[in-house]
């Protein structure tokens, strides 16, 4: 039933929903430096993780790398300009196509299962018995999950990086009749460090946004089986939209911090 202030303000319990899902990022971030750490729950978790989004990130890397290589490849034939197709490659894949492909992957595979299990537990009333106890679900539960997701996506960013650039000069070369020795000699023209470190500080922002998320989701679903259902599919749904609004962010401000090369 909805209380009087969501009556008078129909926006007041996605505001309320909003602000909780920050105070649980932020009690996650101080419970990270907070002793007994769940170092157990935390490899299984990593291994978890990890064992249900290698294989799918490494499949969907190479047509992503491919198609990004084949599109650019044509667009700097047009312009005349077939010596940065190389640069343009990595840059895109690097700064944008890793660690978004990498964050859905994540979120997909690891966060839904994250949701689903926190929900089960939730509604057989396992966290609050946790809570009578003076056992801290975010502590015990949450946060060992959460830094599996951000190591995942870390190490999953540089699988991703690494497959992705190789199927783009793949591709480039055989198909399109690119120079091997242009391709590789174009990185140096645009790509620097920071592109490198930009990259991989989205994976990692990406991971926490991906596990609390999941984990939020997991703690407040809809009563019943089917409620975890529909908190599991809520979940994906909710990150994939703020991925895309973060990453936005994050290079529209790094594009105005780091200049590139050719300005």
């Amino acid at each position: 039933m909805a209380t009087k202030s969501e009556a008078r303000f129909p926006g007041a319990g996605a505001l309320r929903q909003t602000g909780s899902l920050f105070a649980l990022g932020l009690d996650v971030a101080v419970l990270i430096f907070k002793r007994p750490f769940q170092l157990r729950e935390f490899v299984q978790q990593c291994w978890f993780i990890a064992s249900v989004t290698i294989l799918p990130t490494a499949l969907v890397t190479i047509p992503f790398g491919a198609v990004i290589a084949l599109q650019l490849g044509s667009l700097t034939r047009q312009l005349g300009a077939q010596s940065f197709t190389g640069a343009a490659s990595v840059l895109a894949i690097v700064q944008q196509a890793s660690p978004l492909v990498t964050a859905l992957l994540v979120a997909g595979a690891g966060g839904s299962a994250i949701c689903a299990d926190i929900g089960a537990r939730t509604i057989r009333e396992e966290i609050d018995a946790m809570e009578v106890l003076g056992v801290s679900a975010v502590q015990r539960l949450v946060v060992p999950r959460v830094l599996a997701s951000m190591l995942i996506a870390i190490l999953l960013n540089g699988l991703v990086s690494v497959v992705g650039v190789a199927g783009g000069y793949t591709f480039n070369v055989l198909l399109q009749h690119g120079t091997p020795g242009a391709y590789l000699a174009s990185f140096n023209a645009l790509a620097q460090m920071p592109d490198l470190y930009i990259g991989e500080f989205k994976a990692l922002l990406f991971g926490f946004i991906a596990g609390v998320v999941a984990a939020y989701r997991g703690l407040h679903p809809p009563p019943g089986p089917k409620g975890v259902g529909d908190a599991v599919n809520q979940s994906v749904v909710v990150t994939f939209l703020l991925l895309f609004l973060v990453n936005g962010v994050l290079t529209l401000v790094y594009l105005q911090i780091v200049p590139t090369k050719l300005s």
